[in-house]
């Protein structure tokens, strides 16, 4: 997989889930990949990509929940029409773009909530190009989407405990749509909730199926949340939300830090100190998987320093956990950008000790097993049925060669891309 496309998926896990607006001009949130054009593709590689896919695509939508008061929502940013934001109407193929309305929080002024019917039905759905892509699910009732002056999009939110969805049982799955290829992945990178399968299948190709979360995989996470909790004393068990009494969903660590910033203070600092004083005595090898080749460096007065990627500060436990602060934060140096996301990864997993070349030379195998680590993540991949989910911004960067752990399906001539809810 080419590493813009991998970085580009990458990015669209930044839309944390905290309600925010999304305006209908085009934006740029894939900061480590290229540079954008507003049909969201790579400028440097528009003149190989031919227009290979169909205008529109076969969406199947299967319900494996128990309940028949199940619903789907599509949303995403039109690219044949100058990536303004659109929803899919109740019926499953009619494109619905927002006007901007007098005040903030109006209704919408259309019916986007797709009925999945009895459990075991499955309906089909035709959707068009678009970028920053979203198939929402949800459980036993319907969602809230919002619209501010603009239009500006309020998306459902799990850390805003005044937003009207907080309360219901949801999920999603993210996907572009454009000339080149379909690329989707079910994401963990908020949450964890209802279970979400997916496979691709292709007009020349064999399909390609992501199976996702167990359908017990959130009472698991819960169990084994709580045992980490008590084992080291950090606030894992805080992740689980339980309105009730009931557990709905967990939290990311980075989403924790939303209501409590103070909630990892100082959890990686021993960590980091280790990975430091390794560093400060061994240079350290980033294969960016792009341009810049293989970047050496070493530690040098308490920064890491590594070639054109520049100085990195040591990163404290919201940089980690977010991918997206301090060191972390991208810009316009395109061999930092490329850094970012194996630093990161290496932190998240806890493989920095492991070797001195990454990502190539890490093992998934040692992923996680240090006592410092993202626990979080690591439960998503022990409940996954196949071990594969995305659990942090960066969990699509692999080896050379090395297995997709993130999950991804993607395809330059897709037929039927087919979503499950429920587990069952």
């Amino acid at each position: 997989m080419k590493s813009f496309l991998r970085d580009f998926i990458s990015k669209q896990k930044r839309r944390a889930s905290t309600g925010q607006l999304l305006a209908t001009a085009p934006t740029n949130n894939y900061k480590s990949a290229p540079p954008q054009t507003n049909n969201g593709m790579a400028a440097q590689d528009q003149q190989v990509l031919a227009a290979a896919t169909p205008e529109t695509l076969n969406v199947a939508l299967q319900n494996k929940t128990n309940s028949s008061n199940a619903f789907a929502y599509i949303t995403g940013r039109a690219l044949n029409n100058n990536s303004r934001f659109m929803f899919i109407k109740s019926d499953g193929r009619t494109v619905y773009f927002p006007n901007s309305p007098s005040k903030t929080g109006s209704p919408l002024e259309a019916d986007v909530a797709i009925p999945l019917g009895a459990p075991g039905n499955t309906v089909k759905v035709v959707i068009p190009k678009m970028a920053g892509g979203r198939i929402w699910f949800s459980v036993d009732g319907r969602l809230t989407f919002l619209l501010n002056p603009g239009p500006a999009i309020v998306e459902p939110s799990v850390t805003n405990p005044s937003d009207p969805n907080v309360n219901a049982n949801w999920s999603f799955a993210e996907f572009t749509y454009n000339d080149a290829q379909l690329f989707a992945n079910i994401s963990y990178v908020d949450f964890v909730s209802i279970p979400v399968g997916m496979s691709l299948t292709s007009t020349n190709g064999p399909t390609q199926t992501v199976p996702g979360m167990r359908p017990d995989g959130l009472n698991t996470m819960v169990n084994e949340l709580r045992a980490q909790a008590s084992r080291d004393g950090r606030p894992w068990d805080k992740l689980i939300y339980a309105p009730n009494g009931r557990p709905l969903r967990v939290l990311s660590p980075n989403n924790l830090t939303v209501g409590n910033d103070n909630a990892w203070t100082d959890y990686w600092n021993g960590y980091v100190d280790q990975v430091w004083n390794k560093f400060s005595n061994e240079d350290i090898i980033v294969n960016t998987q792009a341009a810049a080749g293989n970047l050496r460096g070493r530690v040098r007065n308490n920064e890491l320093v590594l070639g054109s990627a520049g100085n990195f500060a040591r990163p404290s436990a919201k940089d980690i956990f977010s991918c997206s602060t301090g060191p972390f934060a991208t810009g316009d140096n395109a061999a930092r950008n490329a850094v970012i996301p194996r630093l990161a990864a290496a932190f998240n997993r806890s493989t920095l000790l492991d070797t001195n070349t990454f990502p190539n030379g890490s093992r998934p195998e040692n992923y996680y097993r240090y006592p410092i680590t993202n626990h979080y993540a690591r439960l998503i991949h022990s409940v996954q049925k196949d071990g594969r989910g995305y659990a942090f911004p960066y969990d699509d960067v692999v080896p050379d060669g090395g297995s997709d752990v993130a999950g991804v399906v993607h395809d330059g001539s897709p037929q039927l891309f087919t979503l499950s809810v429920g587990g069952n």
